[in-house]
């Protein structure tokens, strides 16, 4: 077992590194962006915040339910689809996609290997000390607690962005992101990683929209705006018929919302919880500190959002 307690930041360091960034932000997004819709609509909303945002590497996380037959093929699915939003984007450049886990952890003491879990490292060690990687995952965490893993010097070189968990005081954790991989949620909470949650459950479920505001802001703007239409409509075919009424929340836009103004998503600072076995947490007022958002503002983040995604290209 990995002795993570001697490479945690004290109280200070650690609430200096859950500050939100002053300044533009080196990042790597970890997704597992052909899970299902929103990933897509974050992947583009970090490339069209240049002013902030320096995305420096895309990686491709794992994920298993109706739209995959393996966590593998999950990833494998989600490698491709980066590339295709890329080429919807018609970007001259663009960030460097690594190929993530194929499966998820069969315990907290073995790293799945891949090409992101190096590249993770690679990035995190080569910045300077007061100049962190940002690692947004919003997927399956087994990329980001593989890399941990392996290499825990990267605990004091990183900060990690999750859109994962629901909020502290929901009565489960049992939630996509956090339950795939268990042993590698694990990791996130116990290592000292400083980590900011932006809770599933009550914050980024506010970002709830339809396919008729897309169709009006993002439809024929341009060639991803179509595509994202279309999206929305496929989603609606299988999830919405029949259902008047019928919404789609975008939760991963909240990470890169985050990132982008923390006015619009205030976050507090609290002890790290331990997550159970059966996706309960449990409370020691010793652990290590974390930050959580706590409420998002739904207009100024789609006013934002769909500003840059309807630009012509």
């Amino acid at each position: 077992m990995v002795d993570y307690a001697k490479y945690r930041l004290d109280d200070a360091m650690m609430l200096k590194r859950l500050a939100h960034p002053n300044g533009k932000v080196r990042m790597i997004l970890d997704t597992d962006a052909f899970n299902e819709v929103d990933d897509q609509f974050a992947l583009a909303y970090s490339l069209l915040s240049p002013e902030k945002l320096q995305v420096l590497a895309v990686t491709a996380a794992p994920f298993f339910n109706w739209n995959s037959t393996s966590p593998g093929e999950g990833m494998e699915k989600s490698y491709h689809e980066i590339f295709n939003i890329y080429k919807l984007m018609e970007l001259n450049q663009a960030p460097p996609v690594y190929r993530g886990s194929a499966q998820f952890m069969d315990s907290a003491d073995e790293p799945v290997p891949s090409q992101a879990v190096d590249r993770i490292i690679e990035l995190a060690l080569s910045g300077g000390e007061n100049e962190p990687l940002y690692v947004v995952a919003i997927g399956a965490i087994t990329n980001v607690a593989s890399a941990i893993a392996k290499c825990p010097e990267i605990i004091q070189r990183i900060v990690v962005v999750w859109l994962g968990p629901n909020s502290y005081w929901w009565p489960t954790q049992d939630i996509f992101n956090v339950s795939q991989d268990y042993h590698a949620s694990r990791i996130i909470y116990d290592s000292g990683v400083p980590l900011v949650i932006l809770p599933c459950h009550s914050v980024a479920s506010h970002l709830l929209t339809s396919t008729y505001e897309i169709d009006a802001c993002l439809r024929d703007r341009n060639k991803l705006g179509t595509y994202f239409s279309d999206l929305f409509h496929g989603r609606f075919e299988r999830f919405g018929r029949n259902r008047p009424g019928w919404s789609k929340v975008l939760w991963d836009v909240s990470a890169i919302a985050w990132l982008l103004n923390e006015e619009w998503v205030p976050s507090v600072v609290r002890r790290t919880p331990i997550l159970n076995p059966n996706f309960t947490y449990s409370v020691d007022d010793t652990r290590h500190f974390y930050k959580e958002a706590i409420d998002i503002d739904r207009s100024l983040v789609y006013i934002d959002l769909f500003e840059k995604l309807s630009k012509p290209y």
